[in-house]
């Protein structure tokens, strides 16, 4: 239990950690009532995809810059400020939704500004983790920051089913704005001593733009990383902007049901997070992000096709767990093989893969589904999955050496290249 839970020996993660759990709980009980908002105002799982779209396609656009400024700016301020944004938007909306007065271009817009705030926020969080917690435990930070996200995930569409239909999505939304204050005065109270400070590089923002790009272009295992995480992002994740299509046509659990099924992939979330935050070090995590990639898409497959609600709340835990592994995996194993005064700027790529190219997904899956369907479209992204993980699988052993060699630069780990099993398990 000790080596499982070692990041909490510094106190500024412990703030981190609480303050970020209450608010995420928040964001995820606004993130399905947006969503059933936009269902229960349009019934169209196109615009579904398009109020997505709208909320995630400032960080694939903007989340360059973001990084730059987390590799220049002092990375605690940045989060304070952008949290405090978040916390108004979500106080808009609320008072919006209460009054009787939102409209479908009121989500548009703030979804968007919302977005524009993440493409900042993300980055900077992204890379503050190893100024909280050190390279040492950083492995377990970002594997417990995983465990949280889907604690929060479990919980907050859980109180949200229930609360939309109770009293409305408007509460909803007013509670997220609420939660915002833990994480804020967390962060407030941190001691920052210790903390690494903002260094310029001498070069213009454009220029420490291009050095991240660059890095990401040139370093094979990150790079391989990264497109996989793209390919899931744009065709595979999509399948959570159908879930009020799924709760409502072809489950028929409506609101409650909505969040039921949210609640059941964050449970396998959950515990994917948790099996990687027991793991001591990075041996054998590109075979595990091949594998969990291989089994989201085949559950995704066999969901896509389920008609009864139980079954389909059973199907989205290894969804979740899949899904959660690959992810925190692939940020475990990128953020090992990076420099620190590359990191924000490398992150934010990360950033403008997994949810950067989420919104050209949710575009094309709530086109596709007026069409074809929302089953047939999650079969599709489910089937893609699988291509995808055979072909990294097959990537694998090029990869292996550079990979090996970084990390040990990066000091993580000791011992020469060859004796270091970075992305492939013997």
């Amino acid at each position: 239990m000790a080596h499982f839970l070692r990041s909490f020996r510094h106190r500024n993660y412990q703030l981190f950690f609480g303050g970020q759990l209450i608010s995420l709980t928040g964001t995820w009980m606004q993130q399905i009532a947006q969503s059933w908002l936009v269902y229960r105002l349009t019934r169209s799982a196109g615009l579904l995809g398009l109020v997505s779209f709208a909320g995630q396609i400032p960080v694939f656009v903007l989340a360059a810059i973001g990084g730059a400024v987390a590799d220049r700016v002092n990375r605690h301020r940045i989060i304070v400020w952008t949290q405090t944004l978040s916390m108004v938007l979500a106080f808009i909306l609320a008072t919006l939704t209460l009054s009787g007065a939102i409209r479908v271009w009121h989500l548009f817009v703030l979804a968007a500004l919302l977005g524009v705030v993440n493409a900042f926020d993300i980055p900077a969080r992204q890379a503050f983790m190893v100024d909280m917690v050190g390279r040492e435990d950083l492995m377990n930070a970002i594997a417990l920051n995983s465990s949280m996200f889907n604690g929060a995930r479990v919980v907050g569409p859980a109180i949200a089913g229930g609360v939309v239909a109770w009293v409305g999505e408007g509460w909803c939304f007013f509670l997220n704005g609420v939660s915002y204050v833990a994480v804020i005065i967390g962060l407030l109270l941190m001691r920052l001593e210790h903390v690494r400070r903002a260094v310029r590089s001498g070069r213009s923002a454009a220029g420490d733009v291009v050095d991240g790009f660059r890095f990401v272009g040139r370093t094979a295992p990150v790079l391989t990383l990264l497109l996989l995480l793209g390919v899931v992002s744009l065709t595979a994740m999509p399948y959570a902007v159908l879930m009020p299509v799924f709760a409502d046509q072809i489950l028929h659990g409506g609101a409650a049901g909505l969040g039921l099924l949210t609640g059941a992939s964050g449970v396998g979330a959950l515990g994917g997070a948790l099996s990687l935050a027991l793991r001591r070090g990075v041996k054998g995590l590109g075979t595990w992000v091949a594998v969990s990639t291989f089994a989201f898409g085949v559950a995704l497959l066999l969901f896509a096709w389920s008609h009864s609600f139980w079954l389909s709340a059973a199907l989205l835990v290894p969804v979740g767990a899949a899904m959660m592994v690959q992810m925190a995996a692939s940020n475990t194993l990128i953020q090992a093989m990076v420099p620190d005064h590359l990191r924000g700027r490398v992150m934010a790529v990360y950033s403008m893969m997994f949810m950067g190219m989420a919104p050209f997904g949710a575009l094309f899956a709530g086109w596709m589904a007026e069409r074809a369907g929302a089953p047939r479209t999650v079969a599709v992204g489910g089937a893609i999955c699988i291509g995808a993980a055979i072909a990294f699988r097959l990537r694998l052993p090029a990869i292996r050496g550079e990979a090996r060699e970084l990390i040990i630069a990066q000091g993580l780990a000791g011992g020469d290249p060859a004796s270091l099993p970075l992305l492939h398990r013997r």
